[in-house]
C-alpha cells in the first residue's frame, strides 16, 4: 500500500510499502514506524537538531539485512537539508533532521534508529556532549550496569559533573554529558577515558576497559570511545531494531538506584504512557553547559 501524505510545513511526502512487516513478531508494519516517529517527533527532534546523522537502514525490517549510510541520497527531496563535513578522503554530506517532514522521511528511507553526531553543525569539531556507553559483555546481567552506572554517576559528580541516564534499547546503558562546545573531540574523550579509569580501578571484578570482546566476559564494558571524531550514538527515543520494538529510553537516577529497572519496559507502546507519568527526563540536557577543565587537568597530572 502507497500513499501521498500532503502538506506537512508545505512538504509533500510519499509513503511506501507502508504494510511490510518491520518487527514480525510483534506484528508491527512499516506504518507504526512512521507513527511512532510522527508521535514522538516533539520530543526527540529538540535532542538531535543540527546535528549530522548517519542512517541505518532495514529495507525489509529487522530480520532482513540493514546498511549504514552516510552520504545524503541523490533521490532525497529537495527539502531536505545537508551539512558538509570533511573527512580524510572526501567530504560526506550529512543529513540534518530539524523538522517533521524530515524525520519521517527517513522513517520512509526504513531507518528505525536515530543515530547522531555528539557535535552540532554549529561547532563541528568540539560535541557539547559526552558519552559513556556502558556495554555489558556476556555473563554480566543488567543489575551489574545499573550499579556501574550509579559509580559513574559519583566519579562524574566528583568533578562537579551532571550526567543524564537512558536505556540503550539494548542490554546497555548510556550517560549523556552535556558540555559547552569548547573541547575539541580528543579531550573530551581523554576526559572520559579518566573517568572510565577511575571506574575500572574502583571496581576491576565487575568493569573493564578490554576492547576485545571475548576478554570482557562477565564484565560491564566502559566504552568512553564512542567520544571520537564522527562516532554516532542512538540518541533518546530512538526506536532499536530488536524484538519487542524497544526505545532508547530516559531515566531518572532513582529507577536506576533502585536496580529493578527492566530495559524490556520501554517499547513503542508504551512509551508515551511513560512520558505522560515522568514528562521528559532529558529536558535539563539541552540548556546545561559543562566545563572539562577539572577533568582534564588531573587526567593530566595523572599521565604527565
Amino acid at each position: 500500500m502507497d500513499r501521498w501524505v500532503k502538506d506537512i510545513s508545505g512538504k509533500s511526502l510519499f509513503l511506501t510499502n507502508l504494510d511490510k512487516l518491520f518487527w514480525p513478531q510483534e506484528g508491527l508494519t512499516k506504518a507504526h514506524l512512521i507513527k511512532y516517529y510522527s508521535d514522538i517527533a516533539p520530543f526527540l527532534l529538540p535532542y538531535i537538531h543540527n546535528r549530522p546523522l548517519v542512517l541505518k537502514r532495514y529495507p525489509d525490517g529487522i530480520e532482513g539485512e540493514a546498511f549504514y549510510q552516510k552520504e545524503c541520497p541523490d533521490y532525497a527531496p529537495g527539502w531536505v537539508e545537508t551539512f558538509p563535513v570533511h573527512h580524510a578522503e572526501r567530504v560526506i554530506n550529512y543529513i540534518i533532521c530539524n523538522d517533521l517532514a524530515t524525520l519521517l522521511w527517513l522513517a520512509n528511507q526504513a531507518c528505525i534508529e536515530v543515530h547522531a553526531w555528539l557535535s552540532t553543525r554549529d561547532n563541528i569539531e568540539c560535541p557539547d556532549l559526552a558519552v559513556m556507553d556502558l556495554d555489558p559483555a556476556e555473563g554480566a546481567t543488567f543489575r551489574d550496569v545499573l550499579q556501574v552506572a550509579l559509580l559513574v554517576h559519583r566519579a562524574l559528580a566528583g568533578f562537579g559533573l551532571q550526567a543524564f541516564v537512558k536505556t540503550s534499547g539494548a542490554r546497555g546503558l548510556h550517560l549523556f554529558i552535556p558540555l559547552r562546545p569548547v573541547y575539541p573531540f580528543p579531550h573530551v574523550t581523554r576526559a572520559m577515558e579518566y573517568i572510565a579509569r577511575l571506574v575500572y580501578e574502583a571496581c576491576p571484578s565487575r568493569t573493564t576497559l578490554e576492547r576485545a570482546v571475548p576478554r570482557r566476559k562477565g564484565r560491564v564494558y566502559l566504552d568512553y570511545l564512542q567520544n571520537g571524531r564522527g562516532k554516532t550514538m542512538a540518541f533518546p527515543y530512538s526506536l532499536r531494531p530488536l524484538p519487542g520494538a524497544p526505545v532508547s529510553t530516559p531515566l531518572s537516577w532513582d529507577e536506576v538506584r533502585s536496580l529493578e529497572v527492566d530495559p524490556a519496559d520501554f517499547q513503542m507502546n508504551t512509551i508515551f504512557e511513560r512520558l505522560k507519568e515522568t514528562g521528559d527526563l532529558f529536558r535539563d540536557l539541552l540548556v546545561l553547559e559543562q566545563d572539562l577543565d577539572g577533568v582534564l587537568k588531573v587526567a593530566a597530572g595523572a599521565t604527565g
